[in-house]
């Protein structure tokens, strides 16, 4: 199916969007403050993606695409920073907004965003020769310190929204890499990764979600708390 990868992307988006007009929700009120999260996640994403790409690290199956590239990228997986970021944005928020009490204490945040630090830099030095690994892990650290220092309410309450944004994320994901397909969407190299699968899915694509979408709100909220007009 030469649309595949655009099908997921379009259908990742399209509830999302649509209910973010929904009056008890009125998540269109941060639009501008999201289209700017999302470009943050563009400029730290992207060169990454367009780098391992070229590297022969990951790539893309062409028997799924469109056939429209872009800087070495088909057209899908720069929807893929659009939609799957503004998915996530609307789960954080909607889970919020029906859950207010979903929040962690301030230490036991602290305490869990240590542990993921340690774990991650202990397998970068044992690991440091493979690039997924290397770099997946290294943007998890760095993105974890920001929200540490400059946004801590923000992973008192994304240490649980990402626990359900999980469940879509080995759906679609798991599409990607080959579940209940004939060959996979995404391909890796795995003498760059730990070669440890989820199912279809690279261990280190939790991670890489993790950050992706930790990147998106840090970016949506600062610019929702300094641009935004009140």
């Amino acid at each position: 199916m030469e649309s595949l990868y655009l099908i997921l992307d379009l259908g990742s988006i399209s509830i999302p969007f649509l209910y973010s007009f929904h009056p008890k929700l009125k998540l269109y009120n941060k639009f501008k403050s999201i289209a700017l999260g999302i470009l943050f996640t563009f400029i730290v994403f992207i060169p990454w993606d367009i780098i391992f790409t070229v590297n022969g690290f990951w790539g893309f199956n062409e028997n799924y695409l469109i056939g429209v590239n872009l800087f070495h990228l088909p057209i899908e997986e720069w929807l893929f920073f659009i939609c799957i970021p503004f998915a996530c944005i609307f789960t954080h928020y909607v889970l919020i907004l029906y859950f207010p009490k979903i929040k962690l204490n301030t230490y036991t945040t602290k305490i869990i965003s240590y542990i993921l630090i340690l774990t991650l830099t202990i397998f970068i030095l044992f690991n440091y020769d493979k690039w997924y690994t290397l770099v997946n892990f290294s943007m998890g650290i760095l993105f974890t310190l920001i929200g540490l220092k400059y946004n801590i309410k923000l992973l008192q309450r994304f240490f649980l929204t990402f626990i359900v944004m999980l469940i879509p994320f080995f759906i679609v994901n798991g599409i990607l890499t080959g579940t209940n397909i004939v060959d996979e969407v995404v391909w890796y190299n795995n003498l760059e990764n730990l070669n440890y699968r989820l199912g279809t899915i690279p261990v280190e694509d939790t991670i890489y979600a993790f950050t992706m979408i930790l990147t998106s709100l840090l970016g949506t909220e600062y610019f929702e708390e300094n641009f935004s007009s009140k």
